[in-house]
């Protein structure tokens, strides 16, 4: 592989200038204020996975701006990482505390992802098309709605909490999904809006997890 390749996958990127998304670029900060709004409101919890998830989204941020300054394959992978890490942790999290469940179900939600997330992409694109590579995302909100569903009777505020992110997302996948086709009309693209509400969106369900509540890091007692 070409580590080195350049990338131009956004409608704001005209050269290969370090400087070609700027605005792409400087939206990362959304990631980072969020994170840190995060870190904040989660307090003196002491909620370990809740942390680890802020940590992560800091590193989306910080891995988004490089991708969108260097705009290479290495700065892809510093880009879709945290973003992957972030989801797998978040299902893990949110299976065991969410629903009362021991470790070994964290884990095994995490691994049916992978296929889940394959299929469900491969019907969307049947369906709708690439989305302007948005397509790999749209198992995401439809896996918090499903957990919001399942939840609504035994931990309605948590349920609300997961609709309002699953909702957001679906909006910040719609700027993402348009970015090239406005291009005439709209020279920067909309790319930039898919970062400013995924922060929210990322921020946001970080709280939803902390205040769900629960234990720190692995949820349920492992022993069960």
């Amino acid at each position: 592989m070409d580590w080195f390749r350049e990338v131009n996958n956004y409608c704001e990127r005209l050269d290969n200038a370090y400087w070609a998304e700027p605005i792409n670029a400087v939206t990362n900060a959304a990631f980072l204020i969020a994170a840190a709004v995060a870190w904040r409101l989660i307090g003196e919890r002491g909620d370990l996975g809740a942390r680890l998830l802020t940590l992560i989204l800091a590193a989306i941020g910080i891995g988004s701006y490089l991708f969108h300054t260097h705009a290479q394959i290495w700065a892809l992978m510093a880009d879709v990482i945290p973003i992957q890490a972030f989801i797998l942790v978040y299902v893990y999290l949110a299976t065991v505390r969410f629903f009362d469940l021991p470790r070994w179900a964290g884990a095994a939600a995490v691994v049916l992802f992978i296929p889940y997330a394959a299929l469900t992409s491969r019907a969307v694109a049947a369906i709708a098309g690439d989305l302007n590579g948005s397509v790999g995302y749209a198992p995401v909100p439809i896996l918090i709605a499903a957990y919001a569903v399942a939840l609504r009777a035994r931990a309605p505020e948590t349920a609300r909490g997961l609709a309002i992110g699953a909702a957001i997302l679906v909006l910040s996948l719609f700027f993402r999904t348009i970015d090239q086709a406005v291009c005439p009309t709209i020279p920067i693209g909309t790319h930039f809006v898919w970062h400013l509400l995924n922060g929210v969106m990322l921020g946001w369900m970080i709280v939803v997890m902390a205040r769900h509540g629960g234990p720190a890091l692995a949820g349920a007692d492992a022993r069960r």
